[in-house]
């Protein structure tokens, strides 16, 4: 079976578009990566699971040969200055050790890694040029040190967010000095002191500013017009704004990306995540720590939970959530070993037709627990595969649940409940046997052979 038409929803039209790509041979793709100044959070997370979907969509589709995917590391920002002193390490040491547990992070996650990774302390001599191209082009200025992009030399600046001037000065949060011509121009290149990271160039030793970065990376991996741009819905002001600013107004074209796609925000547990609040969580402590619901989660738990809500939509992150998504992957697991499907073949239609109606996830999980329920297990394999779900070897898959489940804990419940039975009351028995059901252990009363005595066995519920 053929994939059917990709259709993606276009912050730029703010329309659902059937995708075409500029070359089938190479669709190119880029996403926003992180600043490793501290480990992702769990909202860092929602783009990276969403857009590694499209990435395998895209390959299924065009053929993993043919698909470009450019996803960015920003190691110089002022972010990471004031965390390395804060520390007191070096930058270098900071940004090293924040990716290599974000790439551990983002792997557990069954993220694929991106083809591109570039790093944007690596592209300086690329942003230097953009920007030396912005000024000769009329579009930026350099005063006292800094380099500024000049906005209202664009006249159709602000396309992408659409928010009024008074709107965009507000979220910007517009620093007023003295070498500005105008409010809402940006920097390109600033100053750098001493003890802080710098490059030299025709404006004195100095680093980029951020949003110059992602367009000098994109343009070198991806060219000068791409075919989509990713990112969190915070990012379209002033971020992604920016990056379109500069990218043409260098380049002198119409659009920098054809589509531009956003995720939604995330809340937890019904609230805006902040450190204030406490409810502030890295992908790190939930696959690592038992921070959230008393105990850590494995890395297709929380892409199962992320991916039930379409991706434009807000998610609340919740325990509960969490919880139904492992019992999901339980039963499905359980019918993979029973059944031991081949791996491959055709995928279901239906799901098919759902990823392909802008990444519909929470359709796709509707066609897959159809082929649950059906007993399709190598339609539902295929099918969880192409969402980088079910990747786990099941009887592995068992083994680790075994592993989690607190050994002594049951133990201990399990002879209270035996206790419960000889001694006939029947409701603690009851109430005990629903307390470890609820931890996912599995409970089988009989009687011994040998000496008719009650006893109790307990696996892990599959």
């Amino acid at each position: 079976m053929s994939v059917p038409p990709l259709k993606l929803y276009n912050t730029l039209t703010r329309e659902r578009e059937i995708f075409s790509p500029l070359d089938e041979k190479n669709v190119r793709l880029y996403v926003c990566g992180p600043t490793v100044y501290d480990y992702a959070h769990i909202g860092n997370a929602r783009p990276l699971i969403v857009f590694d979907v499209l990435y395998r969509l895209l390959r299924e589709k065009y053929g993993s040969d043919h698909v470009t995917y450019v996803r960015n590391i920003t190691d110089v920002d002022d972010k990471i200055n004031a965390r390395a002193a804060e520390r007191g390490v070096s930058i270098r040491e900071l940004t090293e050790e924040t990716n290599r547990v974000f790439q551990e992070d983002v792997a557990a996650l069954g993220c694929l890694p991106p083809d591109v990774q570039p790093r944007a302390t690596e592209h300086i001599a690329e942003m230097i040029a953009m920007i030396e191209r912005l000024i000769a082009n009329g579009h930026a200025y350099a005063a006292d040190g800094h380099v500024l992009f000049d906005t209202p030399s664009m006249k159709d600046y602000g396309q992408l967010s659409r928010r009024p001037l008074e709107d965009m000065i507000a979220g910007a949060r517009v620093e007023v000095a003295p070498y500005k011509k105008g409010e809402m121009d940006f920097v390109l290149w600033k100053p750098s002191k001493d003890n802080e990271p710098g490059w030299e160039s025709p404006w004195g030793r100095g680093r980029p500013g951020w949003h110059i970065e992602c367009s000098a990376m994109s343009h070198k991996h991806l060219g000068e017009v791409f075919d989509i741009h990713g990112g969190g819905i915070d990012l379209v002001f002033p971020h992604h704004e920016n990056e379109i600013a500069q990218t043409r107004c260098a380049f002198g074209h119409e659009i920098m990306a054809r589509v531009w796609m956003h995720n939604g925000f995330l809340q937890v547990e019904g609230e805006k995540m902040s450190k204030s609040l406490g409810n502030f969580v890295t992908i790190h402590e939930l696959l690592h720590e038992d921070k959230f619901g008393g105990r850590s989660w494995r890395g297709e738990v929380l892409r199962l939970a992320m991916l039930r809500t379409h991706y434009r939509q807000p998610i609340d992150w919740t325990v509960k959530a969490l919880e139904e998504s492992e019992k999901v992957l339980q039963r499905w697991y359980a019918l993979l070993r029973e059944k031991k499907p081949e791996t491959g073949g055709a995928l279901a239609e239906p799901f098919i037709e759902a990823l392909c109606d802008d990444l519909n996830t929470p359709r796709a999980f509707a066609e897959l627990h159809q082929l649950a329920a059906a007993g399709e297990a190598g339609k539902l394999a295929r099918a969880a595969g192409l969402l980088g779900l079910l990747q786990d070897d099941p009887a592995s898959w068992e083994a680790k649940l075994a592993i989690e489940v607190d050994a002594a804990a049951v133990e201990k419940l399990v002879a209270e409940r035996l206790a419960a039975r000889k001694a006939k009351n029947f409701a603690e028995s009851d109430r005990l046997r629903d307390l470890l059901t609820e931890m996912g252990v599995k409970v089988m009363d009989g009687k011994d052979k040998q000496t008719g005595e009650l006893i109790t066995t307990w696996e892990v519920a599959g």
